[in-house]
């Protein structure tokens, strides 16, 4: 009995002491994993490819083609909205811009109209004006010589007169030079006459030249009614140009190819501008991302190699590597900053954003929790 009370106790020594032996290699290898990597469960899988959708403008959703977790491609009409109030408006403007247009040309035509018109009437003053100015210069040059005719007919007849009293001529004589002297004082008054009317004719020439410049007047007037026109024609294609984008944005279209994550109504349902419709995802654009401690960012370089583990997917280590850090820690650019002024201050442990590219990302979806250990060796060790 002794014997055996002994042995026993050897063999309950050797049991304590291989439990032992066991608990501090278990706790060496934990030790040393944890010192050779950088351990955190603070990470995630996302997608590069994860988009809210939403309309460009408000309306009502009268048509969804898409459920929740169908596939869909790229370009693929997602929901539509009731486009006729749109369409109704751009049939009212396209007719008010071609009334417009009608009307500008009008506009246009009776201002060549007037143009040419102008041009012409101001030709034919113009032409009129120094055709009359040479005929009253030429009038007056005829009349000058006649008066000077006259002045030595004057004289001729006083002299016949004298002549003829002392009976030194015949009648016939001084009759037939005071019929000369009376018919150029006759021409002599027609001219002046004539010289008198094409004053009146000079006038009403002028008159007709100004009348062409009151039309001139009128022209500019028609000008800046067109060019007003022309603005309110560039307002109404612009607001076309509006409505038929607002047509276009009627129609929802996938961004990439991808699967839909959520369908957050049903039609028909009234939602104003931005109000999310569908929440699409790329499954094959996925990566790791986790929020490491300042404390575990010791030697952890863009290039180490990870190994990553997801609850979801039991007995699959995923490999990867570092792809990038992010410069500053989470809480940089929070929206509430900590206060210190007072010089009152707790350190607290801040993290940092560490992107991880995966070589494979086979049954892992967007969201799901995981597990990462980073080499903290440097890519140049």
């Amino acid at each position: 009995k002794i014997g055996e009370i002994t042995m026993s106790k050897k063999l309950g020594s050797i049991l304590i002491l291989s439990i032992i032996t066991i608990i501090i290699f278990i706790g060496y290898r934990y030790i040393h994993y944890r010192t050779v990597h950088a351990v955190s469960d603070a990470a995630f899988i996302k997608s590069n490819r994860l988009s809210t959708l939403s309309f460009k403008i408000g309306g009502k959703v009268v048509k969804m083609y898409k459920e929740a977790n169908e596939a869909l491609k790229r370009g693929e009409l997602l929901a539509e909205i009731e486009p006729i109030d749109f369409i109704t408006t751009k049939k009212k403007l396209e007719y008010k811009l071609k009334a417009l247009e009608q009307k500008i040309e009008s506009n246009e035509l009776k201002r060549d109209r007037l143009n040419e018109s102008l041009k012409l009437q101001s030709r034919i003053s113009h032409n009129n004006i120094e055709a009359i100015r040479q005929n009253i210069a030429s009038l007056a040059f005829k009349i000058d010589s006649a008066q000077v005719n006259l002045s030595k007919l004057d004289k001729d007849v006083e002299r016949f007169y004298n002549l003829l009293t002392q009976k030194l001529i015949a009648s016939e004589k001084y009759e037939t030079i005071k019929a000369q002297r009376d018919s150029l004082l006759k021409s002599i008054e027609a001219m002046k006459k004539a010289l008198d009317a094409q004053k009146e004719e000079l006038k009403r020439a002028d008159n007709a030249l100004k009348l062409s410049k009151l039309n001139e007047k009128q022209i500019l007037e028609i000008d800046r009614g067109i060019a007003s026109m022309i603005d309110e024609k560039k307002a109404l294609e612009s607001a076309i140009e509006s409505v038929k984008h607002k047509i276009s944005y009627t129609k929802l279209y996938a961004p990439f190819d991808g699967v839909v994550a959520k369908k957050f109504f049903d039609a028909p349902k009234v939602v104003s501008k931005g109000y999310p419709v569908y929440a699409v995802v790329d499954p094959k654009s996925l990566y790791c991302e986790v929020l490491l401690s300042e404390k575990k960012l010791r030697g952890v370089r863009v290039g180490n190699s990870v190994k990553v583990t997801v609850e979801a997917v039991e007995g699959r280590e995923y490999q990867g590597v570092v792809e990038s850090i992010s410069p500053t820690s989470a809480s940089t650019f929070s929206l509430v900053p900590r206060d210190i002024a007072s010089g009152e201050f707790t350190k607290l442990d801040q993290r940092f954003v560490v992107r991880i590219k995966l070589n494979s990302i086979k049954d892992l979806r967007a969201g799901m929790g995981a597990t990462v250990a980073i080499d903290r060796k440097s890519i140049d060790e």
